[in-house]
């Protein structure tokens, strides 16, 4: 069994008082933080001040982005592009009054089938020295199934800018343009090639 520990008697703890009272600490007490008082007395940070945009009563409201058109369209990619070549000409080229030189079209084929007939139809008009030629797409079938992923509306009139804008074509194409009705319109391009000295 335990001794129980023997408490001090008077004399010992007026003798430890004494000694207590002629010594210093070596770390002073810490005051004792009451977090309550202390979260009383420190100031509630600002809110933020939210500014909105000022509009008046009666003011258009802006369009609201078309939800399913994750790509702009290729008809609004060609309005963004920038003019490459003399503007009088681009003028004249989208009024339908210059005369392409040559033309090919592409209308019924597959992707597989008309990107190497575009490049050589491309390269070989550069070799004969043309400047403006009609590659004529079409419009394009609508053929979308049903399904959840939305089929593009005309594959090779999607395509055929992109094809133009990479090598080995990129280097002789200067402008590319939607046709004028007349020769084909929606469904046909104008290519502008580079002038090769």
């Amino acid at each position: 069994m335990a001794r129980r520990p023997r408490g001090l008697s008077d004399d010992e703890k007026m003798l430890w008082k004494k000694v207590a009272d002629n010594t210093e600490r070596l770390h002073p007490p810490r005051p004792v933080k009451n977090s309550f008082l202390t979260e009383q007395l420190q100031p509630a940070p600002k809110v933020p001040e939210v500014k909105s945009p000022r509009f008046q009563i009666g003011e258009a409201a802006k369009p609201r982005p078309k939800l399913h058109e994750l790509a702009p369209s290729m008809v609004e990619q060609m309005a963004a592009q920038r003019v490459a070549m003399d503007k009088k000409t681009f003028g004249r080229m989208k009024k339908g009054r210059l005369a392409p030189e040559a033309r090919i079209d592409l209308h019924g084929m597959t992707i597989a089938q008309a990107h190497p007939i575009l490049t050589r139809f491309i390269m070989e008009a550069v070799a004969d020295g043309r400047r403006l030629v009609l590659v004529i797409t079409g419009k394009g079938k609508h053929r979308d199934d049903g399904g959840p992923i939305p089929v593009r509306h005309g594959v090779l009139r999607h395509q055929v800018p992109h094809w133009l804008h990479m090598p080995p074509l990129k280097a002789h194409v200067l402008q590319i343009s939607e046709a004028h009705l007349k020769h084909g319109g929606h469904g046909a391009y104008y290519v502008y090639l580079r002038r090769h000295r």
